[in-house]
């Protein structure tokens, strides 16, 4: 379970609450432009790894260097790049980190949770959800990259194109009784891990409760009685 948030501050004092309770701290765009590197730095520091979600989608070039930049942060396990960003630009990112005795894993953002098929259509991107989903995992896949993120609908679809070894990181999960904000897909943990999921990021549930410990911990025995 990776833990989401977007204040330096508020993100220490709830890392330091629920440490234990999940095994990565995500740092995404909000809180790395306010704060860059530092925000890495603090909360691999209180003992997390690091899920580095700055969905990178630029030129091959400028991405590689992007790419490597971000792998020499400490705690660095996970780090996302739009797979729509092609082949080209996947496969430059791979190269760049080969020869590393430890590197971050490559994830390929396929379609954001945020997005149903109607928005979709409007930008341009013809099919539902799940065959977009699928052929973007494929893709990533085939550039060499090590996993991809999904909502937890389109899981066992990828699952099945792209075979066991492939890292699913889905985020957009709620617990049941959880509201769904922004995003169109999500899911619970449990529909979630028994979709196939390898990680599930969790954030306002967690974030947003009266005592992130307690709903971490409630979220992660969810997950244990999942079955996986």
């Amino acid at each position: 379970m990776a833990l989401d948030y977007d204040r330096l501050q508020p993100a220490l004092a709830v890392a330091r609450r629920i440490r234990g309770a999940a095994a990565l701290f995500k740092v995404g765009s909000q809180l790395f432009t306010s704060e860059g590197p530092r925000a890495v730095e603090k909360l691999a520091g209180l003992g997390f790894e690091i899920f580095l979600d700055l969905k990178f989608h630029d030129i091959p070039n400028t991405v590689a260097g992007a790419v490597c930049a971000a792998a020499d942060l400490p705690g660095v396990t996970l780090l996302t790049l739009h797979a729509s960003g092609g082949t080209a630009m996947m496969r430059a990112a791979r190269e760049v980190l080969a020869g590393r005795k430890t590197r971050p894993a490559l994830l390929g953002v396929t379609v954001l949770t945020s997005l149903d098929a109607a928005a979709l259509r409007k930008i341009g991107m013809s099919g539902s959800t799940t065959s977009r989903a699928v052929a973007l995992a494929k893709l990533a896949q085939e550039a060499g990259f090590d996993g991809v993120v999904s909502s937890a609908h389109e899981v066992r679809a990828i699952r099945q194109a792209c075979g066991p070894k492939l890292l699913i990181v889905v985020p957009g999960v709620r617990p049941s009784s959880g509201a769904t904000n922004d995003q169109a897909r999500v899911a619970t943990p449990t529909m979630a891990i028994r979709a196939g999921a390898n990680y599930l990021v969790v954030g306002r549930p967690i974030t947003g409760a009266p005592d992130p410990r307690e709903a971490a911990i409630a979220i992660a025995k969810e997950i244990e009685s999942s079955g996986r």
